[in-house]
């Protein structure tokens, strides 16, 4: 019983720099469309029995990713795959993890329900927007994180500076102190609120921030907004420098104008998500790759060691 890594077309030089890690090739399969966009599989070589990681973010467009994802596993488990993890770098519907009206859906957990359905046997993710979705499988699903991988990056640049990391909005609180204790350094919080409908939001920075070194943390950065309104605060309240440092660059909509007309030095995102040409392209944004931890962590998966390790 072997392993084999399939890859979808969402991101396929991530799936590639995990194979390379690994000293082992990707497993040969068509993904295409008929005219109609419906999605079409085959795998080109035999998984019967076999260990198989499936590599698929779920980013834009998130329901043809999605549903490529899907076709996949379902492919797979008809090959009589023995095992089927589904690697998810970046988890699409993680932010609708609750009701946040009437008359809403959960739909985090409907995809939950569907990657289950379709027969994958257990999931690998990182960084999810909330940490309850793990309860959402009802298969073993590991959570890791990128804060190893950017905390590493952060200690090389900010080595010897007076460094504050900063949470761009109260829910981020927990991961801004995590950052903070890996680098020794104090934190700070953004508090964002908005006085009265159709008066804009207005900033309140909490913790001294002047003279300092300001790295904003997130697990996603989509449009830019609050990110680039926060690093605006920042510098009114006196700080040296602004950068941030986050999981999952969306990057949707007005994103990268905004983040190349802000006041931040650069935004540092993984390769979780593809990045697009535009990406590429904008001078202040910066991509580290988290292929190492993923590879990692599904070569401990197929050798039944222990993950937990990888979390630190």
């Amino acid at each position: 019983m072997g392993m084999k890594i399939l890859a979808g077309n969402s991101n396929p030089e991530l799936a590639e720099a995990i194979a390379a890690y690994l000293n082992m090739p990707l497993t040969k399969a068509s993904i295409k469309r008929f005219s109609d966009q419906e999605v079409f599989v085959e795998i080109h070589e035999n998984v019967r029995g076999e260990d198989v990681f499936l590599v698929q973010s779920t980013n834009y467009p998130a329901n043809d990713h999605m549903m490529e994802l899907l076709v996949c596993i379902d492919a797979l488990r008809r090959a009589s795959a023995r095992r089927i993890t589904a690697v998810l770098p970046y988890f699409g519907y993680a932010r609708q993890d609750r009701k946040p009206g009437p008359r809403t859906p959960i739909s985090a957990k409907l995809v939950a329900n569907l990657i289950t359905t379709a027969g994958a046997d257990r999931v690998l993710t990182m960084d999810l927007h909330a940490g309850q979705i793990q309860g959402f499988f009802d298969i073993p699903t590991d959570n890791l994180y990128a804060m190893p991988v950017l905390v590493r990056d952060l200690k090389e640049k900010y080595a010897g500076k007076e460094t504050m990391i900063v949470s761009p909005d109260v829910g981020g609180v927990v991961r801004a102190r995590a950052y903070a204790k890996r680098m020794d350094a104090l934190i700070a919080i953004v508090d964002k609120r908005r006085e009265r409908a159709g008066v804009s939001e207005v900033m309140n920075v909490v913790g001294d921030v002047s003279g300092m070194h300001c790295v904003l943390v997130d697990d996603i950065v989509d449009s830019g907004g609050t990110l680039c309104n926060a690093a605006e605060a920042l510098m009114k309240q006196g700080a040296k420098s602004v950068s941030a440092y986050i999981a999952h660059g969306v990057l949707s909509g007005p994103a990268y104008d905004r983040i190349a007309n802000s006041v931040m030095d650069e935004v540092v995102i993984t390769d979780s998500i593809r990045p697009s040409d535009a990406c590429v392209a904008t001078d202040k944004i910066r991509v580290v790759s988290v292929a190492p931890l993923l590879a990692e962590a599904m070569n401990r998966i197929a050798h039944e060691t222990s993950v937990s390790s990888l979390f630190d």
